[in-house]
């Protein structure tokens, strides 16, 4: 079973875009907190590449800005 749920906050505004194939798809990064703290006492986050296509790259492009809180469902590739 290859399934994933995230949430944590858009990195940059999406910027939407057509593929050669007249798809369109908008890529993003979110980042999502770690559990606890490093040896300095920061919370660390790690970064992870999204990508959408079709209406919900439209609907995600016109919708979310840098900074939004999101939740991201999908399987890793």
């Amino acid at each position: 079973m290859n399934r994933v749920t995230l949430v944590g906050r858009i990195t940059r505004d999406p910027e939407l875009r057509t593929s050669p194939s007249n798809v369109s798809f908008v890529a993003f990064a979110v980042a999502v907190n770690r559990v606890g703290v490093n040896n300095n006492g920061e919370r660390e986050a790690d970064l992870i590449n999204c990508v959408r296509f079709n209406k919900q790259a439209e609907d995600l492009a016109r919708l979310i800005k840098k900074g939004n809180m999101v939740g991201v469902e999908g399987k890793l590739q």
